[in-house]
């Protein structure tokens, strides 16, 4: 009875054993299994008695006496490990996944899963699991226990569906093992092919499938699983390759005989012993067992590591695992391998995008080995599997309703779809899909909205060439126009060069033979890429897609001379640093700096934004400080000015930062008033600019904020002294004492924000009286204003309180003598914590809120802007932070105070307007946050205005 107490129980779907653990006055039942559980979970019926045990493979199966069904299964033992399921199995028209197991079984899986469930000619596979990943690096990088058994359970079911046996010289199976997240990252993690071969297992494949087909295939099993599984580098293996080439007098790979391969295969081997000092292990089931491990450990590799930090990829478990049985490519001119896009990824033309290469294996196209010809070859050589291609593709279309990137390769004239997932594209091309979608009837607005991302806008906001016909005579070699958009840089040959160049903010070009994975740090650096290799699916060209740089590739014309940092093009040599640009809508390599122009607004843009328009809630304003700014802000969609700073019209002239520089200097408030006097006009002409421009949509002005030492000159203390000396007629004397009064230890900390205005009201009166004089002006020239006047760094009820008072006092002043009044509001910025927190007292001031979520991150963290940078690399690196907080807002801490700012703030005032106008405002991720959190508006740069528009759009969605 004691031990029946302890028995944790998991009921069927029959009911049986809930009736049964309800009924009082259950019989006696067996119990079939192991050592008694432990485990305390689920009902008891402490009348249960147990009469009989047997072992049974950690199950247990309850049942009535003398009943002859088992009616429910209980829980492992406690004791044991808990077992979950780690392998998914597929093949054409079964599977055990689909694609909304992402997370579980990574994006290629998920997708394999699907496309074999829905009936395509998928090779079987099984699929071990992101959480498998996840428990290998936590069990000190060793597979968990029970995991290998599933694994050789799942090839058991691959081996039947084939007919065919992993290490069998007679039916030889070989496989493919390739990684998979559940966010798409090209070519960060690792692949092996044609594993399972061995000297008996090639010669039975040689004796079913030819020679040199078999040992084409062992050499390059043998080259792959060096690398990725053993450390051995490629190059020792290219550099064989290419000696065994010279010695026997040919050019490429596929002029080797079946007798040459047999040969290069002996000397791969050796490389196994030359480099680790073992032989390569033959047998296929630790091949098996060494790759799963390669593959997860790849997950932390520093090129896989580097591009999650980059595209800002958190929070997934791992890399799934995708063991397939191979199909074959390269089995002679009835073979082949391609991948391709269901629709042009630069321009979105609804058009099979691709690339094809006869008698190949799947890598070679990927990894830009060898230039691929255009999909016509294939729709010539091989029709029918062409033919069921298009068909493919159709179907895919239709069941993941977006446009597909394809992996597929034909064995034998028998096409194989290899992959399938959704494809990269550059804005251009994302805009028009997803509004030939909708009107294809394809999707819907909502679904349609959540296919562009942010950042595709961001990419159509990037500049062009000016002029492209006048250049043409500068054009001094051809590429493939793998990814939209131009580029000029300087020109250098390493990713760590271009890393370290960008960062002494250098524009650079970063040239290659080809690209590798290793290169994303260097990639994402440049502001373009050329190569002189690969097609318009290699890894250069599929990864630049995906961050809108551009990219020429598989330029033939060029040659790269990595060790002299030398371009060779047509016989000139373009050395280091020498300015280059690219055109990666024509593939044009152009020599020299050309000069660039703002991009334009499409129809298709223009459709997609008015739907983002009508779909959201959050109002999205501008951060501008000059009628150019404002017209600029209005025509990418702005909904007025969430942010003009008035201390960026001081710089636009000499004239005016004498001024200010005579202002600052003053000792006496006479002396303030006279250099505020002649800056008045200044202010008054640009606000009633910018009141023009954002005729009947509101204008937040925000009082003078930095720190005064800002307007100085900059230089030695001799040199500023001189020319203040000259600006404002003081003698040295005067300026040095004046300096040292001024002198701050810590000035953003310091003397600047409200802290001037009230100190120095004469300052704020100008301003204020320059705001109204124009708001008055501009409305009786028929201009609707609404001016919102917004007092910075308030930390008091009392401050604020102080500098409304002044605001409206001159405000009735001005009203009186212009003979003319209208509404306004006043308000703050709420940048310091302490603000945050006493809210509700200072909306009884204010009427409104802007964040300033520079500030307000800077005080929370207690983290300089200025100098972050020194430690926020490595905080990044070890993963002490996730993101820069000045770039992606920290929602745990700043986010809260805004939360709580908002929520006290709305209490004391309930029609309190709330927004933030910090850099965040354009930032996708963050925008959702202040969507959710219930803010009116973000206020961001004129440029990012239509990012956060969608931002906001695919919130409400």
């Amino acid at each position: 009875m004691n031990i029946v107490k302890r028995i944790g129980i998991r009921c069927t779907s029959d009911g049986y054993s809930r009736r049964l653990l309800k009924e009082r006055d259950a019989e006696q039942i067996d119990l079939l299994g192991a050592n008694p559980p432990t485990v305390f979970v689920g009902k008891w019926c402490s009348r249960l008695r147990i009469i009989r045990c047997h072992n049974s493979n950690n199950s247990f199966s309850i049942r009535r006496k003398h009943h002859a069904t088992p009616r429910a299964v209980l829980t492992t033992p406690a004791s044991e490990p808990t077992t979950k399921k780690r392998v998914y199995t597929f093949g054409k028209g079964r599977s055990e996944g689909n694609k909304s197991m992402k997370s579980l079984l990574g994006g290629k899986g998920a997708n394999l899963a699907e496309m074999a469930s829905i009936g395509l000619s998928v090779p079987p596979g099984l699929t071990i699991s992101t959480e498998a990943c996840q428990e290998y690096q936590e069990n000190g990088k060793v597979l968990p226990p029970g995991l290998w058994e599933e694994i050789l359970e799942g090839l058991h079911t691959v081996e039947k569906d084939m007919g065919a046996f992993l290490g069998d010289p007679l039916k030889p199976l070989l496989l493919s093992v390739r990684s998979g997240a559940a966010i798409s990252m090209p070519g960060m993690m690792d692949t092996v092919l044609n594993l399972g071969l061995n000297d008996e297992v090639v010669a039975g494949l040689a004796a079913k499938s030819g020679e040199r087909f078999a040992y084409d295939s062992y050499r390059r099993f043998l080259d792959m699983f060096g690398d990725v599984v053993m450390g051995i580098p490629h190059s020792l293996f290219e550099e064989k390759l290419e000696k065994l080439k010279d010695s026997k007098g040919i050019k490429l790979d596929t002029d080797l005989t079946a007798s040459d391969l047999k040969e290069l295969v002996e000397q791969y081997k050796n490389a196994y012993i030359e480099a680790k000092g073992e032989k390569f292990p033959s047998d296929p089931r630790k091949q098996l067992e060494l790759s799963v491990k390669a593959v997860f450990e790849s997950w932390d590799s520093p090129r896989a590591i580097k591009y999650r930090s980059i595209n800002q990829i958190t929070g997934l478990k791992g890399t799934a695992v995708n063991i397939q049985c191979m199909v074959f490519g390269n089995m002679g001119n009835t073979s082949g391998t391609g991948v391709l896009f269901t629709r042009n990824p630069s321009t979105g033309e609804k058009k099979l995008y691709g690339e094809f290469l006869i008698n190949a294996q799947g890598e070679d196209v990927v990894a830009g080995i060898r230039t691929p010809e255009d999909l016509d070859t294939m729709k010539n050589c091989m029709p029918e599997a062409y033919k069921e291609l298009l068909e493919n593709c159709e179907i895919l279309e239709q069941h993941y309703k977006d446009m597909m990137d394809i992996e597929f390769t034909v064995q034998e004239n028998r096409l194989w779809m290899l992959q399938c997932r959704s494809g990269k594209r550059t804005g251009k091309g994302a805009v028009k899909i997803a509004v030939d979608m909708v009107e294809e009837g394809l999707v819907d607005i909502r679904t349609a909205i959540k296919m562009v991302e942010p950042q595709h806008l961001d990419q159509l906001l990037h500049p062009q060439f000016e002029n492209p016909s006048a250049y043409k005579d500068k054009v001094i070699a051809m590429g493939l126009p793998a990814s939209p958009g131009a580029a000029v840089g300087q020109i250098v040959f390493s990713a760590d060069d271009a890393e370290a160049w960008h960062s002494q903010g250098k524009s650079v070009i970063l040239v290659r033979t080809e690209t590798s994975p290793e290169d994303v740090g260097g990639m994402h650096a440049a502001a373009g890429i050329l190569t002189a290799r690969g097609g318009m699916t290699s890894h250069a060209a599929v990864v630049a897609r995906g961050w809108g740089k551009c990219c020429v590739s598989g330029c033939a014309d060029i040659r790269v001379n990595d060790a002299e940092k030398v371009l060779l093009v047509g016989g000139n040599a373009i050395n280091e640093g020498e300015w280059l640009s690219l055109n990666g809508s024509t593939g044009e390599v152009i020599l020299g700096k050309q000069p660039l122009s703002p991009p334009a607004m499409t129809a298709d843009l223009e459709t997609f934004m008015s739907w983002a328009d009508e779909i959201r809630h959050l109002k999205v304003m501008a951060n501008a400080d000059t009628p150019e700014d404002a017209l600029t802000a209005r025509n990418n969609g702005a909904q007025g000015i969430g942010l003009c700073r008035t201390e960026h019209m001081f710089f636009a002239s000499d004239e005016r930062i004498k001024a200010v520089r005579r202002m600052i200097m003053a000792v006496t408030a006479e002396q303030r008033k006279e250099a505020l006097n002649l800056l008045l006009p200044y202010q008054r002409s640009d606000f009633a600019g910018i009141f023009r421009a954002m005729d009947g949509l509101p204008v937040t002005i925000r009082l003078l904020d930095p720190p005064l030492h800002e307007f100085l000159p900059e230089g030695d203390l001799e040199q500023i002294v001189n020319e203040l000396t000259a600006d404002t007629g003081m003698s040295e004397e005067e300026v040095y004492s004046r300096i040292e009064k001024l002198s701050e230890v810590n000035p953003m900390l310091g003397f600047r924000g409200c802290r001037l205005g009230i100190s120095y009201p004469e300052l704020t009166e100008m301003q204020v009286r320059a705001i109204f004089q124009a708001a008055v002006s501009m409305s009786n020239q028929g201009i609707t204003v609404l001016p919102e006047i917004m007092v910075p760094l308030v930390g008091t009820p009392h401050e604020l309180g102080h500098q409304v008072s002044l605001v409206r006092g001159v405000a009735s002043k001005v009203f009186s003598e212009m003979g003319s009044s209208l509404s306004y509001k006043v308000g703050t910025m709420i940048e310091i914590p302490r603000a945050a927190l006493v809210a509700d007292e200072i909306a009884k001031e204010a009427e409104f809120f802007s964040f300033g979520t520079n500030d307000l991150t800077q005080m929370t963290f207690g983290y300089s802007r200025d100098d972050i940078g020194k430690f926020l690399p490595v905080y990044l690196s070890k993963g002490i932070l996730q993101h820069d907080p000045f770039e992606v807002l920290d929602q745990k801490g700043v986010g809260q105070l805004i939360k709580i700012a908002t929520e006290r703030g709305r209490a004391a005032r309930p029609s309190l307007k709330v927004g933030i106008c910090g850099e965040h405002g354009g930032e996708p991720s963050s925008v959702a946050f202040f969507a959710e959190a219930g803010l009116d508006y973000v206020s961001c740069s004129p440029f990012r205005v239509p990012i956060a528009r969608l931002a906001a759009a695919q919130v409400a969605v």
